[in-house]
């Protein structure tokens, strides 16, 4: 390809980049044609299974699993900061108000932005690598304190301060509801946010990372992840994936409303993923979850996944199309008793702290992410015309 850019070759990449290595990363990464992801060197499923939430962020932010002294100490340190600055306190009713229609994630947005400020956040350009990892620590810290005061001013409740001695999901459970939340729902929803936590190079782990390449502060890099996880073809599914199994109504009408729609080219919400080819193992370990818990919901939410797949099979031979993370964890979430609105303000209270780790990790390089587009307008130069 010639250009006229000096001293410059253009590479030409796939649409939405599908494909293309941009970077080495020790943080971990998604294998979709084996069903499996991992952070680190280890399972994301089995550290979800076997782990606390703190235990894996502590992995993230510092390459390796904590003893039982580390845990305690790092799950002590990072619940002491949970609680707000007061000039963020006070400006959360305003933020709260001006978000009513679009909900707890847009005010997060601004809300992280008050945070960074009050916090003294410096561009990660310009502080060491302790300084840069505390600063995510104080920011994942407080997400879910921010997430859920928010919510709460919206519905006309007064926020929960939140709890140094319950865990990171417990206590984001009892800020969203003022009540200690029941053991067996604290549980499922920490093993939720343990597997998002990080999947790879997706659209808002590479723009923290593109953000971070420029020097800006931590909080700069979130806000703008937040922005990109709040486009419905990235988090929005979970609600949506329950407005399927609603749309249906009784398991008499699967067969019909799935033909229905496969037929009319429609996507079905919850089922299908960009990267994996097969099941996506955060969906199975969902569904043993929800099964876990049992009644007619999820009875219901197994029967349509195994509609869904027969009459794909059927109509569309050849075409692997299973359900992903979204399907279960809105039954998940929906069982535990968070209302729709929160399901993906929850998957970022969870991959805030991947966020921070690619973050971190950007900032070891100086080098600024900046790829070209080509022109393809009106040829140049054309003369301007005089101003009417």
């Amino acid at each position: 390809m010639s250009s006229n850019r000096a001293a410059t070759t253009l590479v030409d990449a796939p649409r939405g980049l599908a494909g293309v290595v941009v970077t080495d990363t020790r943080i971990g990464d998604v294998r979709g044609l084996e069903g499996f992801y991992h952070y680190r060197q280890y399972s994301a499923v089995e550290l979800a299974r076997t782990r606390r939430f703190e235990d894996v962020w502590y992995l993230l932010a510092h390459g390796e699993l904590p003893d039982a002294r580390q845990s305690e100490a790092f799950a002590a340190r990072t619940a002491a900061l949970r609680r707000l600055p007061e000039e963020v306190r006070a400006a959360l009713p305003a933020v709260a108000a001006a978000s009513t229609r679009s909900g707890p994630l847009s005010g997060l947005r601004t809300a992280l932005s008050v945070l960074g400020a009050a916090q003294g956040f410096q561009p990660v350009y310009d502080i060491d690598a302790a300084r840069r990892r505390q600063d995510t620590l104080v920011a994942c810290a407080a997400v879910p304190t921010l997430l859920t005061a928010l919510y709460r001013l919206v519905q006309g409740l007064e926020p929960v301060e939140p709890r140094e001695d319950l865990s990171y999901a417990a206590n984001y459970l009892y800020m969203l509801t003022g009540s200690a939340p029941d053991v067996r729902h604290a549980r499922a929803v920490e093993q939720y946010l343990i597997s998002t936590i990080d999947h790879g190079f997706n659209a808002s782990t590479f723009t923290a990372r593109v953000i971070a390449s420029t020097g800006a502060d931590v909080a700069a890099c979130l806000v703008g992840a937040v922005g990109a996880l709040s486009g419905p073809l990235h988090g929005g599914a979970p609600s949506r994936a329950l407005d399927t199994l609603d749309a249906i109504g009784t398991p008499d009408r699967i067969d019909s409303w799935i033909r229905d729609r496969v037929l009319a080219g429609e996507r079905i919400m919850g089922f299908g993923h960009a990267v994996y080819r097969t099941e996506d193992p955060r969906s199975r370990m969902l569904r043993e979850i929800a099964q876990g818990f049992g009644g007619p919901r999820v009875e219901f939410a197994v029967e349509v996944e195994r509609r869904v797949e027969a009459i794909l099979a059927e109509l569309k031979p050849g075409r692997e199309l299973h359900t992903n993370v979204e399907f279960y964890a809105g039954v998940v979430m929906e069982l535990c008793g968070l209302p729709r609105e929160m399901f993906t303000p929850t998957f970022a209270a969870a991959r805030v702290v991947g966020w921070s780790a690619n973050i971190l990790e950007q900032a070891e390089d100086s080098k600024i992410i900046r790829p070209v587009a080509r022109y393809v307008g009106p040829v140049p130069p054309v003369e301007v015309p005089e101003a009417a």
